[in-house]
């Protein structure tokens, strides 16, 4: 049909431009279509029908687990009904909510509490809670740090599993806002914690982007390798959410856009934004002369611009360590999180039914 596949994601695929433009998003058997041309949509529909006999389930409001939720203002894309079947299944639908996913007192080791005799029941709550994480990057940082124990996992790291499900019962319907008025302008936070893990003392990478106010892109990761210092630990964070930011600027070329301006992408290490700029290598930097090629490039390129950011609004903090619930929710009021169903969103009588035409006004920031 003339459709073209993203060098991106393989499982995206685009044709036309301007008002003409179409992509279509396939995962297995579940297709997601969007045009600014509705007539191309349903002959799209039509041909696929007779090829595929599909099922045609009207704009969209469920798909893999995700609800959405759109008007005028922008979409809003949370797993509420995901959230309450996890809650349901475990036991902690009526359990005591929480303020923050983490204790802040606490750094987990392989070599804390009593090893469980069966893993299976941690390993299946860790996959369903990671899957969360789409919607839920404020318990990104929580579930890297539990993931890591997939292998020993004790009673100790069950115990701080089953904290994430009590947060996540204090907001169930907090998700993602994207909104319909964002400019095409990147924004983007990097940071890191050096020597974050007592087992291996490597370090962890936090990185989140922005489509002008919009949340689009974020990550909680252990660095691969063990860092000598700290401001190495900055750059290969910067460097790592360089690659990221090329991935996203291939991403909106695929959907028709191109990005003109640089992406601006603030870090609060002077000391990295130094050895970014200057071509100079010493004794200090050496050992990490490829990630500084890497991010020297970007700038060479005018693909990013780095600006000094001062740590308290280091939104890329909430990726690399637990917060106290005034500063954790301080951030997810600045990352753009919203619960559709509160009253004030407008949303208190949202149905988790499909069939359902209720579509909140997602403006309110919670």
């Amino acid at each position: 049909m003339g459709f073209k596949q993203a060098v991106s994601d393989s499982s995206l695929f685009t044709r036309g431009n301007g008002n003409d433009f179409i992509a279509l998003l396939v995962y297995v058997d579940d297709v997601i279509l969007a045009s600014p041309n509705l007539s191309q949509v349903q002959q799209i529909k039509s041909h696929l029908d007779k090829v595929f006999h599909i099922k045609d389930l009207g704009p969209l409001k469920f798909f893999l687990g995700l609800e959405i939720g759109r008007n005028s203002k922008g979409i809003c894309m949370s797993q509420r009904k995901y959230t309450l079947e996890l809650l349901e299944e475990t036991g902690f639908l009526q359990c005591k909510p929480v303020k923050t996913p983490m204790v802040t007192s606490v750094k987990f080791s392989r070599h804390i509490g009593n090893k469980l005799e069966d893993a299976t029941q941690y390993r299946k709550l860790l996959g369903k809670l990671l899957y969360l994480t789409i919607t839920r990057p404020d318990i990104s940082y929580a579930i890297q740090q539990l993931s890591q124990f997939l292998d020993c996992p004790t009673d100790i790291h069950l115990q701080a599993a089953h904290r994430v499900l009590r947060y996540l019962k204090a907001a169930l319907g907090q998700g993602l806002f994207f909104s319909a008025a964002s400019s095409l302008q990147l924004k983007g936070f990097t940071n890191s914690d050096w020597a974050a893990c007592p087992d291996t003392r490597r370090s962890i990478t936090g990185f989140c982007f922005f489509l002008d106010t919009t949340l689009v892109s974020w990550k909680s990761k252990k660095q691969v390798t063990i860092s000598r210092s700290s401001s190495e630990v900055e750059y290969r964070a910067l460097a790592a959410t360089a690659c990221e930011l090329q991935w996203l600027i291939y991403v909106l070329q695929d959907l028709g856009i191109i990005v003109n301006s640089p992406a601006i992408l603030y870090c609060d290490s002077k000391l990295a934004i130094a050895i970014a700029e200057n071509p100079v290598f010493h004794e200090r930097t050496k050992h990490i002369e490829i990630d500084c090629h890497l991010v020297r490039e970007k700038l060479q390129q005018q693909v990013l611009k780095l600006l000094h950011v001062d740590t308290s609004n280091q939104l890329a903090d909430v990726f690399t360590k637990p917060h106290a619930p005034t500063t954790l929710h301080n951030f997810i009021s600045k990352l753009g999180l919203h619960n559709m169903y509160t009253p004030a969103c407008g949303g208190g009588g949202v149905s988790t039914d499909s069939s359902s035409a209720a579509t909140p006004d997602p403006t309110h920031q919670n």
